[in-house]
């Protein structure tokens, strides 16, 4: 048996025989080793430590405290919390339990309803099983073995995914004591190392393999971590995550509300919309100064043109649709990008126009299943900051420079300064020809690295197959307050939509060319982002974004002529202030302005009215400072004006 290469972390290379395990190996190294070994990774996919090696490549041994054994804890918690359940409740059929982020669920073919109680009861149960510390051991059984065994069971939904398993593939089984399942792997060695840091967190409906029409199945979730200590620190952050919902938030304050007659649309009530404008004002202003023009294209738009970009093939079942009377079929549009394109062909354009940026507040509306609408993150009608750039492809990596030099600054006047660069490239499914789709990608290849450099701070990197289906695209990912990432900006490189349409310029040779069209977005969706930003700063928002950053309320009755001042000076500073003058107690204002989440109060007694001065009292805080009035309202201007307009 001929030997093979193996390359450990430290860059050592050595020979074993072929079909050597990697429990073998880690002995061969060191016994202390073997007992903490969990799994092998081999090329970064993650074997089970009794597995032969059969090829040449990189190797690490994997130790329950190592990064990569955490997915491993999540599965094997899956598998434990399977058993419990049929031991719980009898004839209840197993179906899939992926790992997910966080966490990992599975799916159950019950006859009853479970219950909340249910919940402990399981856990309890998962406890007991993982004390027993069964080994988990892998059998490859043949296709008739495992239809026949799974169906001796009842468990047909077993039956059904042995079937979909190609020929000549393996079928793999995993046993934990008597207990057993069908599954690909790995695992770790046994129940034991899964340890105590797991929770079984909710139940869910759910259908067999996400089909509406298909079987109507129970989902259990649950979280597991490598210790108790992580398990809590992530507990403790959902109940953080609960408080800052901006669900929640915004009925709080005031915002906006949602309705089954809309569903997925929101209403923004005048508070809300004055965040909503706040957020457009800002990136007009910043738009403005970099050069873009803004552009209006219509809501609906011919099905021709959405057969001519691509959208009516690869996009149609997230789409609006509409028929008139004369038999003409039109779309909502889910993007703004064709129309930008009839706006660039309108008219002859030179080399010289080049770049062209036609940026857009667009109201875009897709087609969102009903169960993943989620208040303000996902929606059926959003706006897009939309901005197109028509380039020549000499200036493709100077663009993208550039958006990502206002993207970051953008994100860090927002307070965002954690940002991670994914590089999305070809998917599956797309249009145009794989020499263009080579040439945007190594373009971008190329932008991504000189990002690296110029931005050491922020991680990069590529996910591959993710791009859209006309062009690959850089995905700028925000980590908030409590941990959380979120996917805001975007900038993706076309070289086939302006050819689909024939758009052109004229180059230096007045020859016709076709331009390159690069798509960006910065926040996104400002629905979402208003979101992000609501459960960033917990409703706390600064000042210049708040929709009322000051209200000024009065202790007595005789001093509210001179709440009346206050007020007036603050709004000739330029800062919407209101006046709450009822006949209640101060401390009742105070906790009604703070449950609103207003920034700042100005409170005016007696005495404040004859020295002209202000209590200030800050949202969050118990102190209050006394102020002379001209110096509050200095203080409070500066604040209130959005950083872009105070850097000039």
């Amino acid at each position: 048996m001929s030997d093979i290469t193996l390359i450990f972390p430290d860059g050592a290379k050595r020979a074993y025989k072929r079909g050597i395990t990697g429990l073998e190996l880690a002995t061969g190294i060191a016994k202390s080793l073997a007992k903490k070994a969990v799994a092998i990774s081999i090329d970064g996919r993650l074997s089970d430590l009794a597995d032969p090696i059969e090829t040449d490549g990189a190797l690490k041994i994997i130790t329950r405290t190592d990064a990569e054994a955490l997915e491993l804890i999540r599965h094997d918690c899956a598998h434990v919390m399977a058993e419990a359940v049929q031991a719980l409740f009898p004839g209840t059929q197993v179906t899939i339990g992926p790992v997910i982020e966080n966490g990992f669920f599975y799916d159950f073919a019950k006859a009853e309803p479970f219950v909340p109680e249910d919940l402990p009861r399981i856990e309890k149960k998962m406890h007991e099983i993982i004390s027993k510390n069964a080994a988990f051991v892998k059998e490859v059984w043949s296709r008739d073995k495992a239809k026949d065994f799974f169906r001796a069971k009842g468990e047909l939904f077993k039956v059904e995914l042995v079937d979909a398993i190609p020929e000549g593939e393996d079928v793999n089984i995993y046993k934990q004591g008597e207990w057993l399942d069908l599954c690909r792997g790995p695992h770790m060695t046994s129940t034991g190392q899964i340890g105590k840091g797991f929770k079984l967190q909710r139940f869910s409906g759910s259908y067999w393999r996400g089909n509406s029409e298909g079987p109507q199945l129970q989902r259990i979730y649950g979280t597991a971590w490598a210790t108790e200590e992580e398990l809590a620190a992530h507990l403790k952050n959902l109940e953080e995550a609960e408080k800052r919902d901006h669900r929640k938030l915004g009925r709080e304050m005031d915002l906006f509300h949602f309705q089954d007659d809309a569903p997925g649309t929101v209403f923004w009530h005048p508070k809300g919309w004055a965040l909503f404008q706040k957020l457009i004002s800002y990136m007009r202003r910043r738009c403005d100064n970099e050069g873009y023009v803004e552009v209006n294209s219509p809501q609906l738009l011919d099905r021709s043109l959405w057969e001519t970009s691509g959208h009516w093939q690869t996009y149609h079942e997230n789409m609006f649709v509409t028929q008139t009377e004369d038999e003409r079929v039109f779309a909502l549009k889910p993007m703004n990008c064709p129309g930008h394109v009839q706006i660039f062909k309108h008219g002859l354009r030179s080399y010289r126009e080049l770049p062209l940026k036609i940026a857009e507040f667009g109201i875009v509306h897709r087609y969102e299943p009903s169960g993943a609408l989620h208040g303000l993150m996902r929606v059926r009608a959003f706006t897009q900051d939309d901005a197109h750039i028509f380039c020549t492809e000499d200036q493709i990596a100077e663009q993208c420079l550039e958006i990502n030099r206002f993207m970051l600054s953008i994100y860090d006047h927002f307070g965002f300064k954690d940002i991670h660069i994914k590089l999305a490239t070809r998917p599956e499914k797309r249009v145009g020809s794989d020499d263009l789709w080579d040439k945007a990608e190594a373009a971008m290849k190329g932008v991504l690295d000189r990002m690296a450099g110029d931005h050491p701070g922020i991680k990069t990197s590529i996910s591959e197959g993710d791009g859209a289906f006309y062009g690959p695209k850089f995905e700028y990912q925000l980590r908030d307050a409590i941990g959380r990432t979120w996917q805001c900006g975007t900038t993706q490189v076309d070289f086939n939509l302006p050819a689909r349409f024939g758009a052109f310029y004229i180059d230096d040779h007045s020859d016709k060319k076709t331009p390159v069209m690069i798509h960006r977005a910065m926040f996104g969706s400002l629905e979402r982002f208003a979101g992000i930003l609501i459960e960033n700063c917990a409703g706390h928002l600064p000042l210049w974004l708040a929709p009322l950053p000051v209200v000024v309320a009065t202790i007595v009755t005789d001093a509210d002529p001179y709440g009346e001042q206050v007020a007036a000076a603050l709004r000739k500073a330029g800062i919407k202030a209101e006046t709450d003058f009822r006949n209640e107690k101060i401390n009742y204002k105070v906790r009604e302005h703070s449950l609103a989440k207003i920034p700042v109060m100005l409170v005016a007694g007696k005495r404040e009215a004859e020295e002209g001065t202000v209590s200030m009292r800050r949202l969050g805080s118990q102190d209050q400072t006394v102020m002379k009035l001209e110096d509050a309202v200095a203080m409070l201007k500066a604040e209130a004006t959005p950083p872009d307009v105070a850097q000039g």
